[in-house]
């Protein structure tokens, strides 16, 4: 790590364009990122990236955007860390804003409805083949002797789904209980051999300023348990805001919230950021940058403060056990989100066709991106 491949400067440069330019979703940005920095530039080693996935999957919050920041901590620690992290999200943040000014101000003409009317359909779609990719990942592949070996984690898969779709909302002890269960069959810390050596305690006509303080609080500690519970990539965090946005807090409408998502598919940068475009339509510009500081900040802490020691960490079995357990259950509750909301967005048997053909697309058209979709969906007129 001696060795800097880069400057501070061309590390803050690189993650403005990947952030400005950088489409496809978490699992395409990390791409990007180990194509660019390991194997072309060699800025890194391949031990240094893996171990940044690693942090990554096992600490809370967007997998990109934790990757850049641990990328930038490598070599220049907290300013590193700080300025690639802003310099990857201020790019689509900015995008998702200006989204969410023109989406307030024309919302009620008919074809700004009309392009969200598709859009939300190829949301689904979309949304349906990466839950399925993240099953696969995440649990195990859909075979007898996979679900067999991993038959407590599709357990607690399909109880997460069950559960989601019933009660239209994430259950966030649920996903503790499971990760706690998960973590005590597959490899129990010492603390639970020994049971008496306790546990560590876990533009005015836009709305531009219209903001309510109590409302700025509400939003601001509802994206902080986002991003500090939610695990997973970005798309992990929908069934959360789902519940959170729409049933308990009443900020959204159902149809708002599918625009929501669809903004941050087909935007660059974190899929995340579409917190940024709910923030907006709820408390304007204050709203926007509430939630996504927020939301981002657990990631960028837990990301420094683990970052030195985690070569240790990430080598325990217990803690790898515990989020085994939460992923499988986080990605359940996404399935179950994405029934509930397809229940709602799937109207009429043209938005049927538009999700089918949309999931379709992506299954068989490999080289095919999710903003490609979004945009074609513009470009039809729905």
């Amino acid at each position: 790590m001696e060795n800097k491949k880069y400057t501070l400067r061309q590390l803050t440069l690189y993650f403005l364009k990947l952030g400005t330019w950088g489409f496809g979703g978490p699992v395409a940005l990390v791409g990007y990122m180990h194509r660019d920095l390991v194997e072309q530039k060699q800025s890194l080693t391949e031990e240094e990236y893996k171990v940044g996935i690693a942090l990554a999957q096992l600490a809370p919050g967007p997998l990109a955007a934790q990757l850049g920041i641990y990328i930038g901590f490598v070599h220049y620690g907290f300013l590193g860390a700080t300025l690639a992290g802003l310099a990857f999200v201020l790019p689509s943040f900015v995008m998702v804003t200006l989204l969410g000014m023109i989406y307030q101000q024309y919302s009620g003409l008919s074809w700004m409805r009309e392009v969200f009317y598709g859009v939300g359909a190829a949301v689904i779609g979309i949304i349906s083949i990466s839950t399925y990719k993240l099953t696969l990942k995440s649990v195990s592949q859909v075979n007898l002797d996979a679900i067999k070996a991993n038959w407590l984690l599709w357990l607690f898969y399909l109880v997460a789904v069950a559960i989601t779709v019933v009660t239209h909302q994430e259950q966030i002890l649920l996903f503790a209980g499971c990760g706690l269960i998960y973590m005590a069959i597959k490899a129990p810390p010492v603390w639970l051999k020994r049971p008496s050596a306790a546990p560590a305690i876990l533009l005015t006509s836009t709305g531009f300023w219209d903001y309510s303080k109590d409302t700025l609080i509400e939003i601001g500690l509802f994206f902080l348990k986002a991003g500090t519970f939610v695990f997973g990539s970005g798309l992990a965090i929908v069934p959360f805001l789902h519940s959170g946005v729409v049933n308990e807090y009443h900020w959204l409408t159902e149809n708002q919230f599918v625009d929501a998502v669809a903004v941050a598919m087909i935007t660059p940068g974190p899929v995340v950021i579409t917190v940024g475009f709910i923030g907006y339509l709820v408390s304007g510009l204050p709203g926007a940058a509430t939630p996504a500081l927020a939301t981002f900040l657990p990631c960028f802490l837990f990301t420094v403060i683990l970052a030195p020691y985690f070569k240790k960490i990430a080598k325990n079995a217990s803690i790898k056990a515990f989020v085994d357990g939460i992923t499988a259950a986080v990605i359940g509750a996404l399935v179950g989100s994405v029934i509930v909301i397809a229940s709602r967005s799937i109207v009429d048997i043209p938005t049927a066709l538009i999700a089918v053909a949309t999931g379709l697309a992506l299954i068989y058209v490999k080289k095919l991106q999710e903003p490609y979709l979004m945009q074609q969906r513009l470009s039809w007129g729905y």
